[in-house]
């Protein structure tokens, strides 16, 4: 394989490597990604406000069964000694004791089954702003899945082409020498994808800076050409 071969093969290279670049680019800046990645932060805020209220909601659901149970106990001990009031069978003194424990019972009872009513209305409004977050969740959620499906249709056309890209790239890396690949690969690193630079009418078509006759007789004798300006690989 001649050098000369060898820069035609570099410049196909550059050109499949070129189309890759853009392709990788296009593929992390689409703006239905764009769109899509504002959706997922708006649903994450949408799943951390429901988190919150399902919270709250078990909280009250929690609160609602310690309460109503402590109302039975209360219930159940005011019938006891309502019972023990009414059956009789004790002194005055004790009676009056029994009456006034009774009256205390009740209060605490009236109390008691106000905090229930209290708490049974904050998990009732809590549940609706519940449903309300859910169904706002869902809304959120159904538009993030949709352009979720909008990125992965445009990725699949995407890699279908990179995939050809890569397939065309590995035909044509065994054309070239290892060093001539090196030298290539360092290239396109500093040079902004682009290692190769065609020379029409003095100018290198890398930097577009002009080569006087002398210069280009000067790369001319380098192996391989290249540019004084930019030190790009030059082919004629």
């Amino acid at each position: 394989m001649n050098d000369m071969q060898s820069f035609g093969d570099l410049l196909d290279l550059q050109e499949v490597d070129l189309d890759i670049d853009r392709l990788l680019h296009k593929r992390s800046s689409l703006p239905v990604l764009d769109e899509y990645r504002a959706a997922h932060d708006v649903a994450a805020s949408a799943r951390g406000v429901l988190g919150k209220l399902e919270e709250e909601f078990r909280v009250a659901n929690r609160d609602l069964d310690k309460a109503e149970g402590e109302l039975v106990i209360l219930e159940e001990k005011l019938q006891r000694e309502e019972h023990r009031l009414f059956a009789g069978g004790m002194s005055a003194r004790e009676t009056e004791n029994m009456r006034n424990e009774v009256i205390s019972l009740r209060s605490k009872q009236s109390e008691m089954e106000d905090f229930v009513l209290g708490v049974i209305d904050i998990r009732e409004a809590l549940e609706e702003r519940v449903n309300r977050a859910q169904a706002d969740l869902d809304e959120k959620t159904g538009v993030e899945n949709e352009l979720e499906a909008s990125v992965a249709q445009e990725w699949r056309k995407i890699d279908a082409e990179l995939a050809r890209r890569e397939a065309g790239k590995a035909e044509i890396i065994p054309l070239i020498p290892p060093d001539m690949l090196a030298m290539y690969e360092k290239l396109r690193v500093s040079k902004q994808g682009v290692a190769i630079g065609r020379l029409t009418d003095g100018i290198c078509g890398g930097c577009h800076l002009a080569l006087s006759t002398a210069e280009q007789l000067e790369v001319a004798r380098d192996d391989p050409p290249r540019c004084l300006h930019c030190r790009r690989i030059l082919v004629q």
